[in-house]
């Protein structure tokens, strides 16, 4: 694992977080390199304010650092990280501002740079909450991977923001140049597609979904098979971990009028997503939900549920990786009590039989179809 950036431009140490011993993966891109060039040779000028989104592990962050970014992130793990890398490179973290990115955005920034996110609805959100702020001395760039940047991509650019223009490809990464048409008061105003909203099949509910979160717009199948087998009126207190838009345990909620709920999740939008399905659908129940953005269950106690439902993610922000599942599994045999159960779904293929022996010496099958399975721990 490469751990230092080191360019004519920057020497930094970055990590990616949580912190892990055997991390093969590095915590920054070629986008992010290529960024750091271009704004080395052409730094930030004028008196607004400096927007960075998407900074995976805050390698802009580090490098802007002296012009005191505003980072916008929907990602705890990567909020976090930034703050760590700051901090082992001898930076203060206080010298940059993070915010969610469903939070409102400063008038007249001088400076917007995008790491481009291979979900166009997260990037479609934030180009609509910039037209709302950007002028036409607003410099902005983008950058992502050459291969994820299409067409339909610089199509949005210049829908909500004005002529925009690509960079020739260098090392697999691509800049993107945007000029702002207009200033926000001439600009005509544009409907806002999100939260997407759909209904629960045999549920009378409505499913909203913020443009950040999974299977946003329909019921993911893995979720549909564990909603057919899910456990009711036998846990007090359940965690719906990795919750995405909650349509697990607002389930619960929904069939269990004395089940409590709580809602846990990375993504900032998938939690207010879970909040806003609850009190849509069941403002009585609000009073047994709770809602969390965490790094799994980082900070929880023994004994604070009985029972865990978890769908495990299989990347982590752009990289496919299994450590977060594993660390899901790990934290759920420390926060549940004896007899406290794991109840997991996930494709077959990902053999999280042999995780969960290891940690509980038990994995029982509940059901299984040809794609999915949906397995139970206890904790002894």
């Amino acid at each position: 694992m490469q751990t230092h950036l080191e360019t004519d431009h920057c020497r930094l140490t970055l990590l990616r977080y949580p912190r892990q011993a055997q991390d093969p993966l590095q915590a920054w891109d070629a986008a992010d390199e290529y960024l750091i060039q271009h704004l080395a040779e052409q730094p930030p000028t004028g008196s607004g304010p400096v927007i960075i989104m998407n900074d995976n592990f805050g390698a802009l962050a580090a490098f802007l650092h002296g012009h005191q970014p505003l980072c916008i992130t929907d990602s705890f793990v990567s909020e976090q990280g930034t703050l760590a890398n700051l901090a082992d490179n001898g930076l203060d973290p206080a010298s940059i501002r993070i915010q969610d990115a469903l939070a409102p955005l400063p008038e007249a920034p001088s400076l917007v740079i995008i790491k481009v996110s291979k979900y166009q609805a997260l990037l479609e959100q934030q180009l609509l909450a910039l037209r709302a702020v950007v002028t036409p001395a607003t410099r902005i760039i983008a950058a992502g991977k050459a291969k994820e940047i299409h067409s339909s991509t610089l199509r949005l650019f210049e829908h909500y923001l004005g002529e925009t223009r690509t960079s020739l490809a260098w090392k697999k990464a691509r800049l993107i140049h945007c000029t702002v048409a207009s200033a926000p008061d001439e600009r005509p105003p544009l409907a806002d597609p999100f939260p997407t909203v759909w209904p629960l099949e045999g549920s009378g509910m409505q499913i909203h979904n913020h443009a950040n979160v999974f299977s946003r717009t329909s019921l993911d199948i893995g979720a549909r098979f564990m909603l057919a087998n899910l456990p009711i009126h036998s846990a007090r207190k359940v965690i719906d971990l990795g919750c995405g838009n909650g349509v697990l345990g607002l389930s619960l909620l929904a069939r269990d009028s004395e089940v409590e709920v709580t809602f846990i999740d990375e993504s900032y939008m998938a939690v207010a997503s879970a909040r806003l399905n609850v009190q849509h659908n069941l403002p009585d129940a609000l009073a047994r939900a709770h809602f969390l953005v965490n790094n799994c269950l980082d900070g929880l106690p023994s004994g604070y549920a009985d029972r865990i439902l978890c769908n495990p993610p299989f990347h982590q922000l752009q990289a496919i990786t299994d450590h977060i599942a594993w660390q899901m599994f790990q934290d759920a045999h420390r926060v549940l009590p004896k007899g406290g159960e794991l109840w997991i779904v996930g494709n077959r293929h990902l053999d999280y039989h042999h995780k969960l022996k290891r940690l509980f010496a038990n994995a029982q099958v509940v059901a299984s179809n040809n794609k999915f399975v949906i397995l139970k721990a206890i904790k002894r």
